[in-house]
């Protein structure tokens, strides 16, 4: 037996109802209009009566849509959703499990199990570093969304658009930010950074150029 739209709302309808009867969920039956005799036919309800639901061409039903809660929950969906896409793109494009972590809390279990079902390849030894011209272009890509070491932080979504702009690996855009929000603009000249801070910086830097260069 094929149900119809309605029969099949009101299935969906009278198991909730069950549910929340089975539950002791009073509240939430009388929401729904449920009173005391209501109540006592849905306990003489079976799994073959819902079944039979399937034959009804109609429902008992009066549906409203409350706004307040639609939208919110909507909201709530498309964040989540482009959440787990960003979450995706950054592990196709070999984010490390340090910056997955970082970002999203994402455990080694569920690294490792995106990865194959992304069938990205396992990252085999530390990455090269990036070469003289990528490594300009990864500073410059940063140094547009990065002013300080105190209190900024790059947003998640910049991090595919620093890779993109600079053509450098995802882990060495990842260990440049980090050094950046540790030690401050570790490619700044010598005399704007503190003491204490030119002792970490690495031993070669590309020259700094001008912001409109």
């Amino acid at each position: 037996m094929i149900g119809t739209k309605e029969a099949d709302l009101v299935t969906a309808v009278l198991l909730y109802a069950m549910r929340c009867l089975a539950e002791g969920d009073q509240h939430a039956l009388r929401a729904m209009q449920f009173g005391p005799k209501e109540i006592e036919a849905l306990r003489d309800l079976n799994l073959a009566d819902l079944y039979r639901v399937g034959a009804l061409q109609a429902h008992c039903l009066s549906i409203a849509l409350d706004r307040d809660v639609f939208w919110p929950m909507i909201a709530n969906l498309r964040a989540t959703r482009e959440n787990e896409e960003l979450q995706r793109d950054l592990i196709q494009a070999d984010a490390p499990l340090e910056m997955m972590r970082s970002l999203f809390g994402i455990g080694s279990r569920e690294y490792t199990r995106l990865r194959r079902m992304l069938a990205v390849e396992p990252a085999v030894g530390r990455p090269p570093e990036p070469d003289e011209e990528t490594g300009h272009r990864l500073w410059h890509a940063l140094s547009a969304r990065l002013t300080s070491a105190a209190d900024e932080e790059i947003d998640p979504k910049e991090y595919l658009a620093v890779q993109r702009e600079s053509g450098a690996s995802m882990r060495a855009v990842w260990n440049l930010v980090q050094r950046w929000l540790e030690y401050g603009d570790v490619y700044a000249p010598a005399n704007t950074v503190p003491s204490s801070q030119t002792a970490s910086r690495p031993a070669s830097r590309p020259e700094r150029r001008a912001a409109s260069g």
